[in-house]
């Protein structure tokens, strides 16, 4: 297969991962999509551009580069569902709004998906847990950030409009409640925007699974309302315009991470 992943090593203790913001198809997977699918609109549409200041306040970038229609990386291994109600599994089978992913007949088979799992799902967790046990040896401690978006308004999963931040500790068990409080505190204070804290998106399996504060690992989600930075319908432009100010909240969320941290740990 082509790259799966692209990972950058940053000097903080902080990991930002990415793993619905990937683009490729296999080849099964391309042949068969219903044309609704065609143009892959449940991605978390350019979020490694979101985020591109990220490298240079010193954090490690992890981002996957196969679109979740083929694997989703934020789903267990064992496909345990992770929400009540309708959601998405490993290997979707549907889009957003319930409609089918596959035309009739046409969904990879068992043992093409088992290829996603070894070659695509084993290989981003793989350099997600070295990188959250390097930088645990390195500091003391480790944080990551879990980064998602998603449209603000998708009746068949949740009813309303989503707030415009968040925030995702399942339920206080993937971080400190120190922590929670002050990135809460941040989005309280961004003028203009909404947020909740372990609403309707609580966390993935990524969140779930490596956020271990008593083992100093710190683990949050966040579920970005796309209204707040690019178009939400096809052809999903980015616009600068919306862009550049939810750039600076999410820059001081992830500035209040850090230093959460370093009171914290003393580094």
């Amino acid at each position: 297969m082509e790259q799966v992943l692209s990972f950058h090593q940053g000097r903080l203790p902080l990991l930002i991962s990415m793993p619905h913001a990937g683009l490729r198809l296999s080849s099964a997977v391309r042949d068969g999509l219903v044309d609704a699918a065609q143009g892959l609109p449940d991605t978390d549409w350019h979020i490694p551009r979101l985020y591109g200041f990220a490298q240079g306040m010193g954090a490690s970038v992890l981002a996957a580069e196969y679109s979740r229609f083929v694997i989703d990386l934020n789903r267990p291994q064992d496909d345990k569902p992770l929400y009540a109600g309708a959601t998405t599994g490993l290997f979707p089978a549907t889009l957003f709004d319930g409609q089918p992913l596959f035309k009739e007949g046409l969904a990879p088979t068992a043992e093409q998906r088992q290829q996603y799992l070894g070659q695509i799902w084993q290989a981003y967790h793989g350099t997600l847990q070295r990188e959250l046990e390097r930088l645990r040896a390195q500091f003391g401690y480790a944080l990551l950030w879990d980064a998602h978006s998603i449209r603000s308004c998708i009746p068949h999963l949740f009813e309303g409009t989503l707030p415009d931040f968040n925030l995702g500790t399942f339920n206080g068990a993937s971080c400190d409640a120190t922590l929670a409080q002050q990135l809460d505190a941040v989005c309280a204070q961004a003028q203009g925007y909404s947020h909740v804290l372990n609403g309707r998106f609580k966390g993935g399996h990524i969140t779930r699974h490596y956020g271990d504060p008593a083992g100093h690992i710190h683990a949050v989600q966040l579920e970005l309302a796309q209204s707040t930075y690019m178009q939400e319908h096809a052809p999903f432009d980015y616009r600068e315009d919306l862009a550049q100010p939810t750039q600076h909240v999410l820059r001081d969320l992830l500035q209040a991470m850090l230093d959460w941290g370093r009171a914290r740990y003393g580094r």
